[in-house]
């Protein structure tokens, strides 16, 4: 079976990594995947969100620590203080359903005391652990829901309003939100996002990366010629300027240039943290 069209459509190329494939249904969905950021007013039922959620919380844990939460926002009042902290994403608070993932280090730590072994889960191992808890749970999470036929939308530009989100959802010491999902029926098919080649994030048995340049170059053609962005959405032309041409690498280098997350250290260490 040939997956040759999904192949296109992630990557823009025309190769796929072998025409004598087994068919896995399951695969072809996920190289089709998409963000969604419009949802039909049909809600989800609680117990498919639940379904769900199990499914998430089946994901591979560091040490079976299982050190990932999330905070299901059903009040009303707590969803329209978190979609005015960003009030440019309007989906926060138009999703028929928005999650908080959580790394939650504080739950080992009362584990400990429980059992008279304290711990302090406060270390770096300890914050780099339960976020990759909360990451390997969300994404678990968003394909599990799109294989039942919900959209989603990560959010996790929550991240550089932490302190107001934990204010608001009552996060104690030890647990800090990783990211927001918007969950529900899509309204629209959306667009599937063009990832980069695996000659750029695929390595053999050793890092190289002396051809990224080449590979960037082509990339953004190929990108460029599915969606060419307009002159009016290059970022901070009273920075950069407008350059001629514009693909995906001057972007996301103009994006990385500006500072984002900065509270969120201070945050973390406010959290009971100790990040050195």
């Amino acid at each position: 079976m040939s997956y040759e069209s999904e192949w296109r459509a992630r990557f823009g190329e025309d190769s796929e990594p072998s025409p004598d494939l087994p068919d896995v249904p399951w695969l072809h969905r996920v190289l089709m995947r998409r963000t969604h950021r419009r949802y039909a007013a049909r809600p989800v039922p609680e117990g498919l969100l639940r379904l769900l959620l199990g499914a998430a919380f089946s994901a591979s844990s560091k040490s079976d620590f299982q050190q990932a939460s999330v905070i299901w926002v059903r009040d009303r009042g707590r969803r329209d203080r978190l979609a005015a902290l960003v009030p440019d994403m309007p989906w926060i608070g138009n999703a028929p359903e928005f999650l908080v993932f959580c790394g939650d280090a504080r739950r080992l730590e009362r584990t400990g005391e429980m059992r008279r072994h304290v711990n302090d889960n406060g270390t770096l191992e300890g914050f780099f652990n339960a976020s990759l808890d909360a990451a390997l749970v969300l994404q678990t999470f968003i394909l599990a829901a799109e294989t039942a036929g919900l959209g989603c939308c990560p959010i996790s530009v929550i991240r550089n309003h932490a302190k107001a989100v934990a204010e608001i959802l009552g996060m104690p010491e030890k647990v800090f939100p990783v990211a927001g999902l918007c969950v529900g029926y899509p309204a629209a098919t959306g667009h599937i996002s063009m990832r980069l080649p695996l000659e750029t994030t695929l390595h053999i048995d050793q890092y190289d990366d002396r051809r990224l340049d080449e590979a960037l170059d082509a990339y953004d053609r190929r990108r460029d010629a599915r969606y060419s962005l307009p002159r009016e959405q290059q970022r901070s032309p009273e920075l950069f300027g407008h350059a001629p041409f514009y693909g995906w690498s001057e972007d996301k280098a103009r994006l990385a240039v500006q500072p984002e997350g900065q509270e969120f250290a201070m945050f973390l260490r406010r959290a009971g943290f100790v990040l050195d």
